[in-house]
């Protein structure tokens, strides 16, 4: 374990998938078409001989499955359960949560830990109109799903739009707290196709929590500096509580402990959402599921080399083909 003695481990984000069902404003754009070939697409024992060899030659301390929508693809509870028997120390995945409620219960079975769950307002109406087509009760559902199931602990992410959902932030919180859920406020980033807007819908992490110190109190959680979200104990008069967290990449940039690495469905390394460039890893397209270790290291370190240091994002791509 040459590597993984230089940083407190690596974060894997691994797509499965650059497709998804919704058009999230902030993700995919609107038409047209989009994603790579299916045959561009990598196969489960690819993702899993990647996941063993950065395993043996780093420090992991996660593995989150990620798309586009993951369970969009067939089967990914058999892609669980291959990395669950890798012996992964934090085995999570990324969902929207349209199709949770029929998923939940075998994703934990086949070795799923948690699960962060998209929840952008309680709204029907404005739920539709910001994920381009979802259905809050599909959403709602999966949460509940998730919770039967005993995936702990199930975290929900907001990304707060001005005019949008930013006057929903409070009710978000007593949502959460009902749940037995956390929370996480993520702030918008210049990408893809919300660079256009970015401007007029951004909204720091600052605002949020000002907003939010008028109905809460909020006690700080300890700091890693691995951390990119900055946590906090909800406290209420009458008792309860939940933890909230705040995702400020564009105000508050946590670059300098940022250890998140991500293998995108076509295959790339990308060290930094903020940076264009993709190391591409070479398989056999034609069924071969091996990597050669020291290629692959190489390609991490200079994947891991590319992070942002000067607080600019220069990345093309929309989000749903990086693998968020």
């Amino acid at each position: 374990m040459t590597s993984g003695d230089r940083h407190p481990g690596l974060s894997l984000r691994v797509s499965v998938t650059d497709r998804c069902p919704l058009r999230c404003s902030y993700c995919r754009p609107g038409a047209g078409a989009l994603g790579a070939a299916r045959d561009r697409i990598l196969t489960y024992e690819q993702i899993a001989n990647f996941v063993s060899v950065v395993m043996d030659r780093y420090a992991v301390r996660q593995v989150r499955i990620t798309g586009g929508e993951p369970l969009a693809r067939p089967q990914v509870e058999r892609l669980v359960a291959m990395l669950a028997a890798l012996g992964v120390p934090d085995l999570a995945l990324t969902t929207n949560g349209q199709h949770l409620a029929g998923k939940a219960a075998i994703l934990r079975r086949s070795g799923l830990m948690r699960i962060n769950i998209s929840l952008d307002s309680l709204d029907p109406v404005r739920f539709r109109e910001i994920t381009g087509g979802g259905v809050l009760e599909k959403t709602l559902a999966g949460i509940q799903a998730a919770r039967d199931a005993g995936l702990h602990p199930i975290k929900l992410n907001t990304v707060v739009l001005r005019g949008r959902n930013d006057r929903e932030v409070v009710d978000l919180v007593r949502f959460a707290e009902e749940q037995g859920a956390e929370l996480r406020f993520l702030e918008l980033m210049p990408i893809g196709m919300a660079s256009a807007g970015f401007a007029e819908s951004f909204v720091s992490s600052a605002e949020v929590r000002e907003r939010l110190e008028e109905a809460f109190d909020l006690e700080p959680l300890p700091e890693r500096p691995e951390d990119t979200s900055r946590d906090f104990v909800v406290r209420r008069e009458r008792g309860g509580g939940t933890v909230i967290g705040f995702v400020s990449p564009y105000s508050q940039p946590f670059c300098a402990g940022c250890w998140r690495l991500r293998l995108t469905a076509a295959g790339s390394l990308i060290g930094c959402l903020a940076r264009p460039q993709g190391i591409p890893l070479s398989w056999d397209r034609h069924g071969g599921s091996r990597l050669d270790a020291g290629a692959v290291c190489e390609a991490v370190d200079l994947a891991l080399g590319l992070k942002r240091r000067d607080g600019n994002f220069v990345q093309p791509r929309h989000m749903v083909m990086i693998g968020g």
